[in-house]
């Protein structure tokens, strides 16, 4: 709660104690209305005794009129609450969500994995809501409800000592009800959320492999999946709907039993002459007021934990501490050069190593390339320059200084990032290669439409212009991987990582772009992943990685003569007269 504090403003605090302010009005009425009701009840009793009823008229008219008003400013005050209360929470917690939203943009990799992208998306839509909806409720109710129980209890003592056995028995048993929702229904609000983001994460990767799943004919599997989830899900909420239905009749019947005993208990009291037909109604206003307090409460303690829950969600985020923290910063003492010394890596909580002591240098302008079977540790090796992931032992150099220091955001402007799956964002196709560079010129963006063999854009029915779904749904994987290197090649960064961005492009186009990329990007140091020959045996370096270890380095020439598993890798590629 602490956080959602800390997003409150000046001009919040003021509506907040405004809206305190209101909801003591609307308590003083209604703590009030009775004692003239009680009144009017007692002018027309002495009326009626008296045979004379217009002696007493003006009185009755004057305790109706402050009855209206008084009706009229908690209507008026209710109406003020409401909408101050609202505006205040949900601006609050709109800049919740906002710091929910900058702190996942933040995370590395590791705080992604551990706590699921599903989960994150729940905790930022789902949970904040349910919190938004209690502190609402909370506002409203849970201020107003315990002062009118306290404040009608003292006044029901100090009317009736007798009557007051009635309202403590429907005291108790209302109370009971509340224990029972506590212990029954409350421990499965963390369920709830934890089978919600179970529900977001088959629902998400249903959604993103909808082709595959087309493809090979998975409907009923996924349907399956789901039913499954989906199913546990539902007996959690109908299990706590069952047992919170219960309150709705149970506060029903407490409160039309207590009204039929305070009036069977009246009756026998005026009989008796201990009470009049005044003090009979001042009462049982009192006591229906003490039981709509507890009613309010009572759904308060069904809703408070839920909000508890989802808070504690929410506050794991924002309290989480990033294994990825941004340096005190660095002067450069060269330029453009990427360093690896002795670098050793292995994923947190794992006990095998992926890189296994890897040592090189790329100088500013080469080009190094990596080759090696699947699960060698390409992509990893290349994700510790931009930090990703920090290295377990050794260190990576960046312009000589270890990344370790860099500010987050000064590094991340000296590279491009070409990632191995191409992904574009909703927006136009303009949009998306200026996405690194919002300040690139048309010619800029021609250049890089130029080098990375995207000219099939103009082509496209509104050009730049044209509409890229979400996640670059239409137009083909060659496509996204060419406007993704156009993207990075916009932004004339120092250092460009293509993590095997090449992989979905035929030979031509490959042997195109490459040739390309040379001639317009001399003095950028590039970093190439790639799996073919064709694709890096012109790169100044090639290093060959098997098992997270480096087993070859230098040209292609001479990996041939020098490195068996090069050699390999070329030979199932390439005929001998091609090498």
């Amino acid at each position: 709660m602490s956080k959602v504090f800390k997003s409150f403003k000046a001009l919040d605090w003021v509506l907040l104690f405004l809206a305190l302010a209101l909801l003591g009005v609307q308590v003083y009425c209604n703590l009030t209305l009775p004692e003239y009701l009680a009144d009017i009840i007692g002018f027309l009793q002495k009326g009626a005794m008296m045979g004379n009823l217009k002696m007493f008229w003006n009185d009755i008219l004057i305790s109706g009129g402050y009855m209206l008003l008084l009706v009229v400013a908690i209507y008026i005050s209710t109406i003020l609450v409401s909408y101050l209360s609202s505006r205040v929470v949900t601006s609050v917690m709109a800049r919740v969500r906002h710091s929910v939203f900058e702190k996942v943009n933040n995370f590395s990799m590791n705080e992604i994995g551990s706590f699921s992208i599903a989960s994150l998306i729940t905790r930022s839509t789902n949970d904040i809501t349910q919190l938004q909806n209690v502190l609402i409720m909370v506002l409203n109710l849970g201020l107003t409800a315990p002062i009118t129980a306290v404040v009608a209890i003292i006044k029901i003592l100090r009317i009736s000592s007798g009557l007051s056995i009635v309202t403590a028995i429907s005291i108790v048993m209302l109370l009971l009800l509340v224990l029972m929702m506590f212990v029954f229904v409350v421990p499965k609000f963390k369920k709830v959320q934890s089978l919600t983001d179970s529900v977001n994460l088959v629902t998400r990767e249903n959604l993103t492999g909808i082709k595959v799943v087309r493809a090979f004919g998975a409907e009923k599997v996924q349907e399956k999946k789901f039913d499954g989830v989906n199913s546990l899900l539902t007996k959690v909420n109908i299990y706590i709907h069952r047992v919170a239905g219960i309150m709705g009749p149970g506060i029903s019947f407490i409160m039309q039993a207590t009204s039929l005993a305070l009036v069977w208990l009246g009756a026998y009291l005026i009989s008796n002459g201990s009470i009049d037909y005044s003090i009979l109604s001042e009462f049982t206003q009192y006591s229906m007021q003490v039981i709509m307090a507890f009613m309010m409460v009572s759904m308060l303690m069904v809703m408070i934990p839920r909000g508890i829950v989802s808070g504690q969600r929410i506050k794991q985020v924002l309290n989480s501490k990033s294994l990825i923290e941004d340096g005190e910063g660095a002067e450069p003492t060269e330029e453009g050069t990427i360093e690896f010394k002795n670098v050793s890596f292995k994923y947190p909580g794992a006990d095998d190593y992926v890189l296994k002591n890897i040592s090189f240098k790329a100088e500013k302008g080469q080009t190094v390339a990596f080759i090696g079977s699947t699960g060698s540790g390409k992509s990893t090796l290349i994700n510790l320059v931009p930090r990703f992931y920090d290295c377990t032992e050794g260190e990576v150099l960046v312009d000589g200084v270890n990344v370790k220091k860099w500010k987050l955001h000064t590094l991340h402007d000296k590279i491009g990032y070409v990632p191995q799956k191409g992904v574009l964002f909703s927006g136009t196709v303009k949009e998306n290669i200026l996405y690194g560079n919002q300040n690139a010129s048309d010619k800029d963006v021609e250049d890089a439409i130029k080098i990375s063999q995207s000219k099939f854009v103009y082509t496209l029915p509104d050009g730049l212009m044209h509409h890229i779904a979400q996640g670059g749904g239409n137009v083909s994987g060659g496509q996204k991987q060419r406007l993704s290197i156009a993207r990075a090649i916009v932004k004339k960064p120092e250092i460009l990582i293509f993590d095997d961005s090449f992989s979905a492009l035929d030979y031509k186009t490959d042997k195109a772009l490459r040739k390309a990329l040379k001639a317009h990007t001399q003095g950028t140091t590039c970093l190439i992943v790639a799996q073919r020959i064709g694709t890096i045996h012109s790169a100044d370096k090639i290093i060959v990685l098997s098992d997270g270890k480096m087993v070859g380095q230098g040209t292609h020439e001479q990996l041939l003569q020098s490195c068996s598993v090069y050699k390999e890798i070329a030979l199932s590629q390439l005929k001998k007269e091609e090498l």
